[in-house]
């Protein structure tokens, strides 16, 4: 092994304390260390270091650094930016040869900066290096994440053929599914251009699955202030495309990991969910079933309804979201809690209500069954928007 290159990190993938008790680590640390996962990259790399080079020696000069983390391209890429060191001082270079993957090179070459901000960039110039001031400029300002977006005022995605536009939106809308309190907060999750303050992740446990990393940094980070700029992705140039079938389903398979991983508080909305439907149904029964009083099916459902709500939230005020609860005690704050919680139930009993009557007067459903696939459509609506409107209080401060 070549000794001007990087040992890679191994173990867990963890990104540790610079801050600790080696002085050492103190007194070398540096602003900014921003990492280039490669595979077969030789044609592109020396450009995009020049420039990248370029536009860091004005804003950070000597402190900042750029790390190249190659997976042993048969094209030699690690060896080509190797070459360059001489002449771009900051370049630091990694050969991966056992391990192999976007993600987990992104997180070795952290393990390896030394920078208190982190960074990301794909090496193929597909994304416009001038956005990185921009994000570098919200890191400054305070940022916890900057992160480029194509899904913001100034982003696009240029000449992206139909079917790739719809596979990107429906991941994002799979994402807003199965994780909504992490893809909410992105317009565009699987972004691959980002920033994030060290002390937000370390020691935090990264177990990414395939070629997307800003969900999990997302995910398990201390994240208060997240920043998007717009850029638009630019076509390769020069090489191949990486981003294949296998992507997507890597994608799903990492959502599927984090649901299960972050799922405490979800689960426990919906087992609260689960006594409110309970709650909903026996309502209903009394209320409009033949053998009982027969009341209109529409009225019935909103008075069980809004008992049902009543019992949700005590449930979620005293155990869901006991934790922000704390932060947030008195009886009037308590009380503006059930009235956003209820005008945001209340919304989503229009919704409950179309499904319950289109499901039943249009299929020709059983009234039981068209109202339990009504309440399932507004679950994932519930949750959402109670988390970041009656549960508000700022949950990463605690």
């Amino acid at each position: 092994m070549n000794k001007s290159l990087l040992p890679v990190p191994s173990g867990i993938f963890k990104i540790l304390d610079l801050s600790g008790n080696d002085n050492n680590n103190k007194e070398n640390s540096l602003e900014f260390s921003l990492v280039l996962p490669t595979y077969n990259e030789a044609e592109n790399i020396q450009n995009i270091i020049k420039i990248l080079s370029n536009l860091l020696d004005k804003v950070a000069p000597n402190n900042y650094e750029l790390i190249v983390v190659d997976d042993d391209s048969p094209d030699h890429t690690w060896q080509v930016a190797l070459q360059l060191t001489s002449n771009y001082p900051h370049l630091r270079v990694m050969r991966r040869i056992r391990e192999k993957g976007l993600s987990t090179a992104v997180i070795r070459g952290w393990q390896a900066a030394k920078g208190e901000i982190l960074g990301v960039i794909d090496a193929d110039l597909q994304h416009p290096p001038e956005v990185l001031l921009k994000l570098l400029q919200d890191m400054k300002s305070g940022a916890d994440l900057a992160v480029a977006s194509r899904h913001v005022e100034g982003g696009g995605v240029s000449e992206w053929s139909v079917a790739r536009r719809f596979l990107s939106r429906g991941a994002q809308m799979l994402g807003l599914m199965l994780l909504p309190e992490v893809i909410g907060r992105l317009s565009d999750p699987m972004s691959g251009y980002f920033m994030v303050r060290r002390k937000s992740i370390i020691d935090k446990a990264l177990n990414p699955v395939g070629y997307k990393i800003l969900i999990e940094v997302t995910a398990r980070g201390k994240i208060n202030w997240l920043s998007e700029r717009g850029y638009v992705f630019r076509e390769r140039q020069i090489g191949e495309s990486k981003v294949t079938w296998k992507q997507y389903i890597q994608y799903l398979q990492h959502l599927v990991r984090l649901r299960l991983s972050l799922s405490t508080r979800f689960f426990q909305f919906c087992l609260v969910g689960l006594g409110g439907m309970i709650v909903d149904m026996g309502i209903l029964y009394m209320l409009s079933d033949n053998n009982t009083l027969g009341l209109p099916l529409t009225r019935s459902k909103i008075v069980a309804a809004e008992l049902a709500i009543i019992n949700n939230f005590i449930w979620n005020d005293f155990w869901t979201f006991r934790d922000i609860t704390y932060l947030q005690p008195g009886k009037r704050l308590r009380i503006r809690r059930f009235v956003k919680f209820n005008i945001i139930c209340l919304t989503g009993l229009t919704l409950n209500i179309f499904l319950l009557n289109l499901f039943f007067n249009t299929f020709n459903f059983n009234r039981y069954f068209a109202n339990f696939f009504a309440i399932i459509g507004v679950t994932l609506w519930n949750f959402w928007f109670n988390l970041k409107l009656s549960w508000r209080v700022t949950e990463t401060d605690k």
